[in-house]
């Protein structure tokens, strides 16, 4: 693993609870924010966190994410590289803070954060994160969403119409996924790890059935042109959501069977279910062992 590697896991698995540890890193490489079109107005961002979406206009510039709080200066002149419009609406697509680290920064440069209203339901307490044994501070007020939902929400907005629409307990109990109507883009958050296997946090509220139904939800209005931004890996299309949930799926009914043969948690790990998808999926954060424990918590957890 190179260090760019290492330095981007420690990344992810300090601050997506919400508090970095300190992490030994070249500034210059962490500041690196690239911008790809994706449609007239939108572009995609990646960083050093979630992806970001960049809807832009003469109405201003609407994020979809914001990663981490030391790179906000680098997003914003990502964006102003853009649009000379200010950053209006933050949207959160659920709480973990390589999403929502940028909130506090660009809260306070007047941006208005919206997100669904669980996702300001745990940035105002404490959260535990079961998967990595570590509690998350509360976010600041300014930090947290001031417009929330329940279920839909939409934006018109520099000649778009942004569907905003809530999937529940798919990555956590909050997740939106964005709709960009008329441009034929999707933002999928972390619903979608374009790739490689997803982190499902069951500890809030996530379990690989949403993932399932969000994918399904994504794919009956998806055609071969449409783009779809994933929370982490490359921009992807109908065809890489549709590998991604049949991914989901076969390990799904994988675990399924081994439950019902009544093995343990650590049998079903020591089973190896993934091991032939191993060489396409297992590449990214989520180890093939660390997941499949994961997804056995989330899959028990959901049957109480």
């Amino acid at each position: 693993m190179t260090q760019r590697k290492i330095t981007r896991t420690l990344l992810f698995v300090s601050t997506v609870l919400g508090a970095a540890a300190p992490v030994q890193a070249d500034p210059v490489q962490e500041a690196q924010i690239r911008a790809t079109e994706v449609a007239p107005g939108i572009h995609m961002l990646e960083g050093q966190g979630g992806n970001i979406g960049l809807l832009s206009g003469d109405q201003g510039a609407l994020l979809i994410d914001d990663q981490y709080a030391p790179l906000t200066g680098a997003i914003l002149k990502a964006v102003s590289e853009i649009t000379d419009q200010p950053v209006q609406f933050v949207l959160n697509t659920h709480w973990h803070g390589d999403h929502t680290g940028g909130n506090e920064n660009l809260g306070r440069r007047g941006a208005v954060i919206v997100a669904h209203e669980n996702v300001r339901k745990r940035l105002s307490s404490e959260q535990f994160m079961e998967a990595f044994n570590r509690t998350a501070p509360a976010a600041p007020e300014v930090a947290r969403p001031v417009i929330t939902f329940t279920r839909d929400l939409t934006f018109h907005w520099n000649g778009e119409e942004v569907r905003v629409f809530h999937v529940g307990h798919a990555h956590t109990d909050g997740d939106a996924l964005i709709h960009f109507k008329r441009a034929n883009v999707f933002h999928l958050g972390d619903t979608f790890f374009n790739g490689f296997y997803p982190f499902i946090d069951a500890g809030s509220g996530g379990v690989i059935d949403g993932m399932i139904e969000a994918a399904d939800l994504v794919l009956e209005q998806a055609d071969e042109s449409t783009k779809i931004i994933p929370g982490h890996g490359p921009l992807g299309n109908r065809a890489a959501l549709q590998d991604y949930r049949d991914m989901l799926v076969t390990v799904r009914a994988r675990i399924d069977g081994l439950l019902e043969e009544g093995l343990s948690r650590d049998e079903i790990i020591a089973r190896k279910p993934t091991e032939d998808l191993d060489a396409k999926w297992g590449g990214g954060f989520m180890k093939p062992d660390v997941w499949v424990g994961l997804l056995v918590d989330g899959i028990e957890r959901n049957r109480k």
